[in-house]
């Protein structure tokens, strides 16, 4: 362990040294102080009815402590080092840099992903690099590994690219890349809190998460040494594939951007589009979900909401009609009849009082009368089917009380003399017995 040159190992050759109970003592009372200064502050954010905006617990402890712990032990590393040497706090400051930063990067995970096994792994994976780099560190191999990584490499044009610096330009990547995310999802919760319409909210939203993304990867560019003017090249090759082969993609994206702006199409109305007909659960930037009335939900790309007719119940005002088609024998009295069909309409919940239910006569079938019993409903998102099938059931019930009959297909046959007379020589034939047939 002597023959190494590291903090480790400098801890224990001198781990015999009393100067190193001066280093316990002191890192134990900065730890200790930290600790009920941070409780102490804690109680009076609560008691002054902040608690609401204050970190959870887990993060109050290994985020918030380690933060507040790392800059007392650097100031007693340069002013116990003064006097003696201080391997110990060498030690510590590390140890206090790596758990900062494994939980600084759980932080912005909880915050900008919802919890998931995919999270889970990330967060497992986090961890592991961040103590082996550690590891390494301590034991000094550290430097071995940077120089090994630094030797492999390529050159790029004039540019050299090695192991080293593209490992770094994920790290600095995947940093930018989760600092623009958590910003991203800090705007939306300001705009929530903004008097504005949902679809402009959304659309603000996605076009502030898209712009912190490419500034992060602006900003990532350079700390790697990558010259940002490539970029043009870059912008070349994707406009060629937008033009030959991503126009669809291209267009839906401009079209979930339309959508969001223009509110033709919201979040929680009624459409129908084709065959489908559903509440819009989610616009995002490529395509429209609409949730069907049977829990099934459909995918629908922006770019047909565009360029297709699109049925929005709900567009102006959720009233929408409904047209009930009863029919009635011609011996009926239609004014009694439509006296029963007003009361039921007037009788279920979901009929509006405002618009006053009708009885339409809408023609004179070939075996019934046709009728139309016409309401109102403000709910579309519930559906027709069962309004239909309360009301019919409840002119069923209804219609056999008062003897009124609903008719089913009737034929009048009219039979010829001729033809008469034909069918009733047939049957006298058919009574009499044929001489010439032998008797059994």
């Amino acid at each position: 362990m002597q023959t190494l040159h590291s903090p480790l190992a400098d801890l224990w050759a001198e781990m015999g040294d009393p100067a190193r109970l001066t280093e316990i003592g002191l890192l134990s009372t900065l730890i200790v102080l930290t600790w009920l200064g941070m409780e102490v502050l804690r109680r009076r954010l609560r008691a002054g009815g902040e608690a609401r905006r204050l970190p959870s617990d887990a993060d109050w402890r290994q985020l918030l402590l380690p933060a507040a712990l790392l800059p007392g032990v650097l100031l007693g590393r340069v002013v116990l080092g003064h006097w003696q040497s201080v391997h110990l706090f060498n030690l510590a400051v590390p140890l206090l840099v790596a758990m900062l930063a494994i939980q600084g990067v759980f932080f912005f995970l909880r915050r900008i992903f919802k919890p998931s096994k995919g999270v889970q792994a990330l967060q497992r994976t986090v961890s592991w690099l961040a103590w082996g780099i550690l590891a390494l560190h301590l034991t000094g191999y550290l430097e071995e590994v940077v120089a090994a990584m630094e030797h492999l490499g390529f050159n790029v044009g004039q540019q050299r690219l090695s192991l080293y610096s593209l490992v770094m330009g994920l790290f600095w990547l995947a940093i930018t890349l989760m600092v623009a995310l958590w910003l991203a999802r800090q705007a939306e919760d300001r705009l929530e809190t903004l008097p504005l319409h949902a679809n402009l909210r959304l659309a603000l939203a996605k076009l502030a998460r898209g712009l912190l993304l490419v500034l992060a990867v602006l900003v990532t560019l350079p700390l790697v040494g990558i010259d940002i003017t490539v970029l043009s090249v870059f912008g070349g090759a994707l406009g060629i594939g937008l033009g030959l082969g991503l126009q669809k993609v291209a267009a839906n994206y401009v079209s979930g951007f339309t959508l969001l702006l223009d509110q033709s199409i919201r979040i929680g109305d009624m459409v129908t589009v084709g065959t489908q007909f559903g509440e819009v659960t989610q616009i995002a930037t490529r395509y429209t979900v609409i949730r069907g009335l049977d829990g099934s939900e459909t995918i629908i790309p922006n770019e047909t909401l565009i360029t297709s007719a699109v049925v929005n119940h709900s567009l102006s005002a959720p009233d929408n009609l409904v047209a009930i088609p009863v029919q009635v024998a011609y011996d009926s009295d239609l004014r009694r009849v439509e006296a029963i069909l007003l009361r039921i309409a007037a009788a279920h919940p979901r009929v509006m009082p405002e618009h006053e239910p009708k009885v339409r006569l809408v023609g004179f079938g070939e075996n019934g009368i046709d009728l139309k019993l016409v309401v109102w409903i403000r709910d579309p998102e519930e559906g027709q089917v069962a309004l239909v099938s309360d009301i019919n059931w409840a002119i069923w019930d209804a219609f056999r009380g008062e003897g009124i009959e609903i008719p089913y297909p009737q034929r009048v046959v009219y039979i010829r003399q001729d033809a008469q007379a034909a069918v009733t020589k047939a049957q006298h034939s058919a009574t009499i017995p044929d001489p010439s047939t032998p008797c059994p």
